[in-house]
């Protein structure tokens, strides 16, 4: 099976001057985890819950090796005004992921679940070239994993609470 057998062709796109307040009651209001952010038709980046939800965390500050007078960065100091960036972010391309994981239409499902797997994302974009044809979730896999693997009525038994 195939990318193109299982995504979602209307897909929720925002541009990148889109207020975050936006983002966050879509979100919620249409039951969605993501959307890639559009610019003259090409992805520029896509925006998660967990990217929301990242302005609210703790950032990790900076760890220095002292040495003589001077300190040393441990850690990218690129890395931690990247965190402050998205902590003060007020639109979609302060705070969108880049670059952004996609997959072809014909890729197959393994592959789709592989790239989720190992890179975190959610969802996944579906392009065909540079055109953004649908997106793909966990929980479109689950639907298609379930479906799959779907017994009989008569057979299947309801899980029960311990």
């Amino acid at each position: 099976m195939k990318a193109r057998d299982i995504m979602t062709t209307e897909v929720i796109t925002f541009a990148p001057d889109t207020p975050i307040q936006q983002i966050a009651r879509t979100f919620r209001r249409l039951g969605i985890t993501g959307a890639p952010v559009v610019e003259g038709g090409k992805i520029v980046g896509i925006v998660t819950e967990i990217d929301l939800i990242a302005r609210h965390a703790r950032p990790h500050s900076p760890l220095y090796l002292p040495l003589l007078d001077a300190k040393i960065p441990l850690r990218g100091q690129r890395e931690y005004w990247e965190i402050v960036r998205r902590i003060l972010g007020t639109t979609a391309r302060d705070i969108m992921t880049t670059p952004v994981k996609t997959v072809s239409a014909d890729a197959d499902l393994e592959e789709v679940a592989t790239l989720m797997v190992e890179s975190k994302a959610n969802p996944v974009p579906v392009v065909e070239g540079d055109r953004l044809v649908g997106i793909i979730g966990h929980t479109d896999l689950l639907q298609h994993l379930e479906e799959a693997t779907e017994m009989p009525e008569d057979e299947a038994q309801e899980p029960t609470a311990a």
